[in-house]
């Protein structure tokens, strides 16, 4: 296989997954109405319980919206992720999905494709939501909307890869809803997206742990940081090991001879 069949699969892939994204319009506008929820509606009574006191790396007193907006991007990939996810279950049961294994090229490049192709439409839609922000007054420095981009990019590409790892242990789509529910929630409202870790501590030490060491937690504060300028070198460890981890299980579970699939009699559909 020569390079340009790799790069030819790829554009195919992703251009494939963008006009999906473009065609079904209630998918971006419900992408965007969520944290849009969050960050017009809640954050009022979140920042009269909390304060606006915030920790590091903010350095003076800031509105609440400001410190959760990185957080709602992070909850926009989550989502992202996990739909991109349901997307391989659905095309799994259409039959679709066996028509792209077959092909030729390894099946680990197969789904580092589709994975671009579902960090993609998230950054698209992160960048919609930081626009729909900055029309509100939460504004962050110019400069920060160009540092953002590689922690989208990585953080999307953990969560999409956690998201595959899923969808290889599940064969039924009714099924995915109900698992994306188990893993969606503890991971966000036990992670600093909407609280900060030392006032998450003030309540609760298992809680603050948990927060800590939560690969989402790890993904949203590279983001926050990153929307500001500056750089959080544990941040960035920990969610490209997540990813590599997470990618790492996906590639096995798709594996027809070795993975969760052979298992429960998927053979690689």
């Amino acid at each position: 296989m020569r390079v340009l069949h790799y790069s030819r699969a790829t554009v195919g892939i992703v251009g494939r997954e963008l006009l999906r994204f473009l065609h079904q319009r209630e998918r971006f506008v419900s992408a965007l109405v969520r944290p849009l929820v969050w960050l017009f509606v809640f954050a009022a009574g979140f920042r009269a319980a909390l304060g606006i006191a915030i920790a590091p790396p903010y350095e003076t007193y800031i509105l609440y919206e400001v410190y959760i907006t990185p957080g709602l991007l992070g909850m926009i990939l989550l989502f992202n992720g996990m739909q991109s996810s349901l997307s391989m279950v659905y095309d799994r049961e259409m039959g679709s999905m066996r028509m792209l294994m077959v092909c030729p090229l390894p099946r680990w490049f197969l789904l580092c494709s589709k994975l671009i192709a579902g960090t993609a439409v998230g950054v698209l839609q992160s960048y919609a939501f930081l626009g729909i922000a900055w029309l509100y007054d939460i504004q962050a420095p110019l400069m920060g909307y160009v540092w953002i981009l590689p922690a989208l990019v990585l953080a999307g590409m953990m969560l999409g890869a956690l998201g595959l790892l899923l969808s290889s242990f599940i064969k039924q789509l009714e099924n995915f809803a109900g698992v994306m529910n188990f893993v969606i929630f503890p991971l966000f409202f036990m992670s600093t997206a909407l609280y900060p870790l030392w006032k998450i501590k003030e309540s609760s030490e298992l809680l603050s742990t948990l927060a800590q060491y939560n690969p989402f937690s790890q993904a949203v504060e590279l983001i926050r940081f990153a929307l500001y300028e500056q750089f959080n070198p544990q941040a960035l460890i920990f969610t490209g090991a997540s990813f590599l981890l997470f990618m790492g299980a996906a590639i096995m579970g798709y594996n027809p001879s070795k993975g969760m699939m052979v298992k429960k009699g998927g053979g690689g559909d």
